[in-house]
């Protein structure tokens, strides 16, 4: 069983799960440039220690003031069954060995972090949306980070440490990942459009700001959203792209052109339902409300449109 921390000493150490990844290196870039003594856990030999989470409990040998938990399968739409239980392997279990881990540690934490999504709601549309708003995602990403939550939220509460919770929607950055990632090469190659011409809004956020904001809130514990107040849209996100890369505007099509060969499409069976679920996730605006975060934490990000760049 671990010790017990004393409550007046500086933070200075960090465990970083997922250092590797792309939210994972920018937290680990910022907390070095605040003087945090690092270590990192993961599967690549490069890590302090080299485990699966989904697999091993590890043995942590040393103290740590923080734990950044950012280890996790990404959101993806899983086509089988083996790939559905994949999500619950590394984001329960995972989160599950690594508290196991932490309490066999010579010293408890005093503060844990993790990154969880907004996708724990299970929405496909709203307007800023709260973390009052019930958890009924039925996708296996939201529920395995349900479930993560749960199990953080009840150990850290068991052993007197504190953590911080924080739901991120869209990530973006330099040679950012997943739908960004996407349109990117979409515009690149001449085969992105937008979808309609109206304003559908998404929740955003630089990753950067989301690593600023982890030093800043080493003693609050809470669950938190994480956007950058201002939820561009898909037009004013592409638009920024193609200027960026000097190509050519975007074009838009009608909703209802979109919805009819969609639907005629899943009729005659030339489309399949992963396909069907992201047409849906195109056409429906889905932002969420961060005053909390900005209440407690006092977070203040800069707007994506302002600060985005691309990196080739």
């Amino acid at each position: 069983m671990a010790g017990i921390r004393s409550t007046d000493q500086v933070f200075s150490t960090c465990l970083l799960t997922g250092g590797n990844g792309y939210l994972g290196k920018h937290i680990q870039q910022h907390l070095s440039a605040c003087n945090f003594e690092i270590s990192t856990l993961g599967r690549r030999t490069t890590n302090t220690y080299t485990v699966d989470l989904s697999t091993e409990v590890p043995i942590i040998d040393r103290a740590f003031e923080i734990i950044v938990h950012c280890a996790g399968k990404a959101h993806s739409f899983p086509r089988n069954q083996k790939q559905k239980q994949a999500f619950f392997d590394v984001n329960v279990t995972g989160t599950k060995n690594l508290l196991s881990a932490l309490e066999a540690a010579p010293v408890l934490p005093r503060h844990f972090v993790f990154m969880s999504s907004v996708s724990v709601y299970g929405l496909n549309q709203g307007l800023g949306v709260s973390e009052e708003q019930p958890l009924q995602s039925q996708y296996p990403y939201g529920r395995s980070k349900i479930e993560a939550e749960k199990l953080i939220i009840s150990w850290c509460e068991q052993h007197g440490v504190t953590y911080l919770i924080l739901r991120l929607p869209l990530l973006a950055g330099n040679n950012p990942p997943g739908n960004l990632k996407m349109m990117i090469k979409g515009i690149k190659k001449g085969y992105y459009f937008n979808i309609s011409k109206e304003s559908i809004r998404k929740s955003i956020v630089m990753a950067e700001d989301v690593a600023k904001i982890i030093p800043k809130s080493l003693k609050t514990t809470g669950i938190f959203n994480l956007t950058d107040g201002y939820h561009p849209s898909f037009q004013e996100l592409a638009n920024l792209i193609a200027e960026q890369l000097n190509y050519p505007l975007p074009k838009s099509i009608p909703k209802w052109i979109s919805k009819m060969l969609i639907f005629s499409a899943k009729k005659f069976g030339f489309i399949s339902p992963i396909n069907a679920y992201k047409f849906q996730k195109l056409t429906s605006s889905l932002t969420f409300d961060d005053s909390k975060a900005r209440e407690i934490l006092g977070w203040n990000p800069g707007k994506v449109l302002e600060k985005f760049k691309i990196k080739d």
